[in-house]
């Protein structure tokens, strides 16, 4: 899963130059996109009404066998696939499910299990850590409120929101890039930061829709809307799209 600076913690997975390297394309979708208006609120409803005819019960993509795997396996995805955390964690899980096998199997094994993912020195540090902490402050039981979670070693605003949507199924709105993307191109929002497009979202997204609304944010921006060519053409929402330059069918 795509992982916005927010979710670096204690590493130098958050370095001023990785920042730059995302935020840029990212701050040029959100000018781009603020020179059209934003969808009414009939529009964004209908929006939602038609994801949720689509895919009425979208999943994250991250393999997990409990709360404790899902946070894992998101603090493992900062800037990485989805499909490389899972090609990792399928191998790791198998031995260490909980907390305590974690810290049993220790750091250079653990290492061992995620070195084809990216920064995996710096994400195995912060696992070692997260576990350890939940073992002392949580009885090793991984917490469903925000500001527990975000104490935890690499875990920030969007890996809590998706362990509470997932594990603890509470309506919060993880905003990555794909979200980003997608709410400042549609019309959702015009926010310049994940903080703002996630204020935005919690404050459009009719209430009934609220729960799945960033898996289909997410899905839609990583399969059809996608960064550098969207798939205009066969995106469900595209007469109600306000982006300006739609791709035309190849």
């Amino acid at each position: 899963m795509s992982k916005t600076s927010s979710d670096v913690r204690h590493t130098s997975i958050g370095s001023s130059a990785s920042k730059r390297k995302t935020a840029k394309p990212a701050a040029k979708v959100a000018k781009k996109a603020r020179k059209s208006a934003l969808l009414s609120e009939a529009e964004i409803r209908e929006v939602f009404r038609r994801f949720h005819a689509a895919n009425p019960e979208p999943k994250g993509e991250l393999e997990h066998i409990n709360p404790y795997t899902l946070l894992v396996a998101v603090v493992l995805s900062a800037q990485a696939t989805d499909a490389g955390v899972n090609k990792a964690t399928r191998a790791l899980f198998k031995v260490a499910d909980t907390p305590e096998k974690m810290l049993k199997l220790g750091e250079e094994k653990l290492r061992d299990h995620v070195k084809t993912i990216g920064l995996y020195r710096a994400k195995a540090k912060n696992v070692i850590g997260l576990s350890q902490r939940l073992i002392e402050d949580y009885d090793g039981v991984v917490p469903s409120d925000r500001e527990a979670l975000e104490s935890l070693p690499g875990v920030g605003r969007k890996t809590a929101n998706v362990v509470m949507n997932i594990a603890f199924h509470q309506p919060t709105m993880a905003v990555d890039t794909h979200v980003f993307r997608v709410a400042n191109r549609v019309g959702l929002s015009r926010g310049q930061t994940p903080l703002a497009v996630e204020e935005d979202l919690m404050h459009v997204v009719p209430k009934e829709y609220a729960m799945h609304a960033h898996h289909w944010l997410i899905l839609h921006g990583r399969y059809v809307c996608k960064a550098r060519k969207p798939e205009c053409w066969r995106c469900l929402i595209n007469d109600i799209c306000r982006y300006p330059d739609k791709t035309p069918a190849p």
